[in-house]
Formats: C-alpha cells, sequence, structure tokens
C-alpha cells in the first residue's frame, strides 16, 4: 500500500499526527530525540567495552588487538557526533525558542 507522505504526517490525518499523543509532526519528533539519544548511548557501552575486551583478550594477535582498536575508535568518533548533535539541537532550541527536549504533550 502505498502512503503519501504528506497525508501521512499532516495534523489530523491518518497518520502519526492523529495519534492522540501528538499533536504535530514537531512533537512527534520532539519525543523520539531523547530516545535516539538513549539508544545511540547504549551501543556506544556496548562498543567501548567489545573493543577493550577484544584487546584484553588479544594476547599478542596483532589482527584482534587492530579490530579493538578500531571498535575504540568507532566508539569514540560517535561519541564525539552524539555530543556534537545533542549541543547543536541545544543552540538550535535557543535560538528558535522551540524546546525540542519537552514538546509540552
Amino acid at each position: 500500500m502505498a502512503v503519501n507522505i504528506g497525508d501521512a504526517f499532516k495534523v489530523g490525518g491518518t497518520g502519526i499526527a492523529s495519534h492522540p499523543g501528538y499533536s504535530s509532526l514537531g512533537t512527534f519528533v520532539s519525543n523520539i530525540i531523547p530516545n535516539i539519544y538513549v539508544f545511540a548511548g547504549i551501543i556506544l557501552f556496548f562498543l567501548v567495552i567489545g573493543g577493550g575486551f577484544a584487546i584484553i583478550t588479544s594476547a599478542g594477535n596483532p589482527d584482534q588487538k587492530n579490530q579493538g582498536g578500531k571498535a575504540l575508535t568507532a566508539a569514540a568518533v560517535g561519541f564525539i557526533i552524539i555530543f556534537a548533535s545533542y549541543w547543536l539541537v541545544q543552540i538550535v532550541e535557543y535560538l528558535t525558542g522551540v524546546k525540542i527536549f519537552d514538546p509540552g504533550i
């Protein structure tokens, strides 16, 4: 079944915005963003644990040590991206006055 995106996100239509908790697409996004940060933090945690474990248990195997180092590098880059995106959202909130993390449903 084809979905017309314009109709799906229209306030009062049959899409996401028609859900009783969402008055607009903005409130839907405002509710999703904090959950995305939590999910990204959980992934980051497991990357750090897995990368550290791979390095510790490498026992001199350079391939396994490099794989662990790559996982830790990916975790560090991911942390920087998550951190920067959080503060960019904070700056947008301050400049526009729109509360993204507190949609006020």
